[in-house]
């Protein structure tokens, strides 16, 4: 390993396309959730899971390499890192921009995040239906829900 690579600034641009990759499969996850595309949606997942588990891995050699150099192994420390010495210009851009495609792929999960559960509420109210049991989003006059339980009696001997 050369000393060049060890430095915290090694990852980024590998960290930068994957993070492009990641951005590129929450946006296909989207469209396979806006359409209800279980298929689409499997193949998707396990891409994105691929990309989000080398992405930690890429995360924790920065980390690694930051300890080694003396820094925090966390993103406070990459910016004393980069703050240490003026010779890390290019790689304080590519951390900037690293950090700006974290924040959209952040925002495109949560919104993904978002279509899952309304997903899933939607699936729960037909559940519900099919099961013959009113949904507990109905309440009576005096606050209680109008939902009934129902229970099988037990019959011994």
């Amino acid at each position: 390993m050369t000393v060049e690579s060890a430095t915290p600034a090694a990852t980024l641009k590998e960290e930068y396309q994957l993070a492009q990759q990641l951005i590129e499969l929450l946006k296909q996850e989207q469209a396979h959730l806006i359409k209800a595309d279980i298929e689409g949606l499997m193949a998707v997942t396990g891409e994105k899971a691929r990309a989000a588990s080398h992405m930690s891995e890429l995360t924790n050699r920065r980390y690694r390499n930051l300890a080694n150099a003396g820094f925090a192994p966390k993103e406070g420390g990459m910016r004393e890192w980069l703050e240490s010495a003026a010779s890390h210009g290019d790689a304080a851009n590519s951390w900037q921009e690293l950090l700006k495609l974290a924040r959209s792929a952040k925002s495109l999960n949560n919104t993904n995040g978002l279509l899952i559960t309304k997903h899933m509420a939607r699936n729960q109210k037909a559940l519900n239906v099919l099961q013959g049991g009113r949904s507990n989003s109905f309440y009576g006059p005096n606050g209680q829900s109008t939902a009934t339980i129902r229970s099988r009696g037990l019959v011994v001997g």
